[in-house]
């Protein structure tokens, strides 16, 4: 264990797999049992009975902002708070009480509406409120991530290849990187990222109940339709900044994020 009783960090094998493809997957970064007590305080507030399939009428129900002990301590494991020290910098993120969001999708024949390649969008644009959640016509994302660490998805059900995992396009947070550059500090908004990374090998998040996706912020990707069995049920929380990203910084103080959309931009101009 690290100091304050924190998990060794990732390996030098994962850090570069993070910088090359966007994300790493950490498997038992919370125990199945905060899985379990977690998705039994969702499925209390859902018009729907987990037994009886005839009652899953909707292809996907949005549930947000859980901060019950299952959640924050799945949000806060040691080797979790190791691995995303080694990415973003000790000391440069703000820990999480809740989840954010959680979209449980279901098996059903419709289409949920939101399948759309995307990245999330990080703070409010002029004109924008930043403490209105639920209105993002004014929020961007710009070239240094302001105000945004990572993406992250967290398995509280096990997901395999029919039960709507998160679809990636490894690598198009290098895509995504030299598309946001020359926007500057103001970024971009109102994008339609439908063709960004298309070209990127696809991968899906799949995982036992506990397993964790650690993203870069800029890493394209979208849902999908639920073919499977057994309701999906997978947060999708931001983790916010103390200290904003800065794509100058000396080499050995750079972050794995700062690197990955430093060595983006240096391609571009080769």
């Amino acid at each position: 264990m690290t100091d304050e009783g924190r998990a060794p960090a990732l390996s030098a094998g994962q850090v570069e797999h993070f910088i090359r493809d966007g994300f790493v997957r950490i498997d038992g970064a919370f125990p199945r049992a905060l899985a379990e007590q977690g998705r039994a305080i969702l499925w209390r507030d859902m018009p729907c009975d987990p037994d009886d399939p005839a009652t899953w009428t909707r292809p996907v129900i949005r549930l947000g902002w859980y901060g019950q002990e299952p959640f924050r301590q799945a949000a806060n494991t040691p080797v979790l708070r190791g691995a995303i020290d080694r990415l973003v910098g000790k000391g440069r993120w703000g820990p999480r009480s809740d989840l954010g969001t959680f979209p449980v999708r279901f098996p059903h024949p419709g289409e949920p509406g939101d399948t759309g390649w995307h990245v999330d969008l990080s703070f409010a644009g002029e004109g924008g409120d930043p403490h209105e959640r639920q209105d993002f016509s004014a929020w961007r994302v710009n070239v240094t991530s302001r105000c945004r660490a990572l993406l992250m998805l967290f398995l509280f059900s096990d997901v395999g290849e029919h039960d709507a995992p998160t679809r990636i396009r490894a690598g198009s947070h290098l895509d995504m990187a030299r598309f946001l550059a020359p926007a500057g500090e103001a970024g971009r908004s109102h994008m339609r990222l439908e063709g960004m990374g298309a070209n990127r090998p696809e991968v899906l998040a799949t995982g036992e109940a506990g397993t964790v996706y650690l993203c870069h912020p800029f890493l394209v990707h979208a849902a999908q339709p639920h073919r499977g069995s057994v309701p999906r049920f997978v947060a999708q929380p931001s983790l916010g900044l103390v200290e904003p990203y800065r794509l100058d910084r000396p080499e050995a103080e750079a972050s794995p994020v700062e690197i990955a959309i430093r060595r983006a931009l240096a391609e571009s101009q080769a």
